[in-house]
């Protein structure tokens, strides 16, 4: 009873967990193109040739210390909140955390080696991924549901909706 209950907050859960996955990995190439474009590859290099000198623990304040600067953008982002100035609020919070999950990226792929050499590091890295696959598990009947509902049968104002809706995505995607 109780796990029927708690069902619609696991879904929700999962979808939030995956929606972070899917800005990882896809936050992850465009900042390869922006350290392609600019002269990050040579900080990385610089940055990956000090991490390897340093010790395992030493690593884990490399990689956590980029985050710290962001904190006051999320702030600002809530303070715009507070103050009922949504689009700036929308704005910054959606600008800090693309940047927070850009920076944590090029961090954690610069310190990944040295990190994962943490018995303890390497666990919860694990649990991450398993806790990954269980959500992608947990979502994707219902998002196979939604593309059956799409495929629809020609019936109701649902099919006519969810029509238009991949009508749009085509065009977005052929656009590109």
């Amino acid at each position: 009873m109780l796990r029927r209950l708690l069902q619609p907050v696991w879904v929700l859960l999962a979808i939030v967990f995956l929606i972070e996955a899917w800005l990882w990995d896809h936050l992850e190439p465009i900042v390869a193109r922006i350290v392609a474009a600019i002269p990050l590859a040579r900080f990385k290099h610089w940055l990956t040739e000090r991490v390897d000198a340093l010790s395992p623990a030493m690593t884990l304040l490399v990689f956590a210390v980029p985050v710290v600067p962001l904190f006051p953008l999320k702030l600002v982002g809530l303070w715009l909140l507070a103050h009922e100035y949504w689009t700036g609020a929308f704005v910054t919070i959606a600008f800090g955390k693309l940047v927070g999950v850009g920076v944590t990226a090029f961090v954690f792929d610069v310190t990944r080696a040295k990190l994962l050499e943490m018995p303890w590091f390497e666990r919860i890295y694990a649990l991450v991924l398993k806790i990954r696959a269980k959500a992608a598990e947990l979502v994707d009947p219902i998002k196979r549901r939604i593309r059956e509902l799409i495929a629809g049968n020609g019936e109701g104002w649902s099919y006519r909706t969810l029509r238009m809706i991949q009508r749009f995505r085509k065009s977005v995607h052929q656009a590109r």
